[in-house]
């Protein structure tokens, strides 16, 4: 972690405060972080990424500290508090994973990824999903956005793996100088080998991954994640079997998917399509 809990300022953030609360409450009480984990049913390290703010609090386990430690409501009131985010709560908590992520891969079935996005692509999507939006308010979607994406694509940045759909590459947002740009910018990243990209062809036929966008993330020490999305919602599961069977359908659609070079050339000969006569 960034900072071990000692040094952490408590006044720093609301989160900082939370997790020097949960230290102090912790440490009143005799327990490890080991301990409090048992209790909590969490590993102690995963107590230790709450202590030093590097994860964002969770309200069941803030509900079970409460119980443990016999601090009333004290750390679910903290823990409103420091679970505000730039983004839609159902996928803060993913967001928050991605900075600690060693590896990062993702399906998606329709759009560009996110990391992916240009600035005017994601400004399309956003006016056409939120279609009564302010100005200001899509500004701040694509602003986080782009922020995200330069997080991710950063040299110290998780080791990057997506498998786009052919139809993303073919759904016009924003019209043709939009998807020229954006369909180019995918295949610099590419050419660039600052993400491994693949393209499923739409010769591959129906899969599991088909439904929605599929994030999968490992971590040097903490088991692996998975995030999934729908319009309007998203999920995040920790649970080891459901994890395997995502990791399982994801192996599928790599194998399925077009190879790198293949994939380079489907994105370059549709970003050409785009190009204006």
């Amino acid at each position: 972690m960034a900072h071990h809990s000692k040094d952490l300022d408590p006044y720093t953030s609301p989160r900082a405060f939370y997790g020097s609360e949960l230290r102090r409450l912790r440490e009143g009480s005799g327990l490890s972080q080991e301990g409090l984990g048992d209790r909590a049913f969490c590993s102690g390290a995963y107590i230790g990424q709450f202590e030093t703010g590097a994860r964002r609090p969770q309200e069941e386990l803030s509900r079970s500290f409460d119980e443990i430690l016999g601090s009333g409501q004290h750390m679910q009131r903290l823990c409103a508090l420091a679970r505000e985010s730039k983004h839609p709560d159902y996928f803060a908590d993913a967001a928050e994973m991605e900075q600690l992520a060693h590896s990062f891969c993702e399906f998606s079935p329709m759009l560009v990824p996110g990391f992916l996005q240009t600035e005017a692509y994601a400004r399309a999507l956003t006016g056409a999903a939120m279609p009564l939006a302010s100005d200001e308010e899509v500004e701040g979607h694509v602003g986080t956005r782009m922020e995200r994406g330069r997080r991710l694509l950063d040299p110290t940045g998780p080791q990057l793996w997506a498998i786009v759909h052919e139809a993303a590459l073919r759904v016009s947002v924003g019209g043709s100088e939009v998807m020229r740009e954006q369909l180019a910018h995918v295949a610099e990243v590419a050419r660039a080998r600052r993400a491994i990209v693949q393209v499923q062809s739409f010769a591959a036929g129906a899969h599991q991954l088909m439904m929605g966008v599929t994030i999968l993330m490992t971590f040097g020490d903490a088991p692996p994640v998975v995030y999934t999305e729908g319009a309007h919602t998203g999920q995040l599961i920790e649970d080891p079997a459901l994890v395997a069977q995502n990791q399982a359908s994801y192996d599928l659609a790599r194998a399925a998917a077009l190879p790198l070079t293949a994939s380079l050339e489907l994105i370059e000969a549709a970003a050409k399509e785009h190009e204006t006569p």
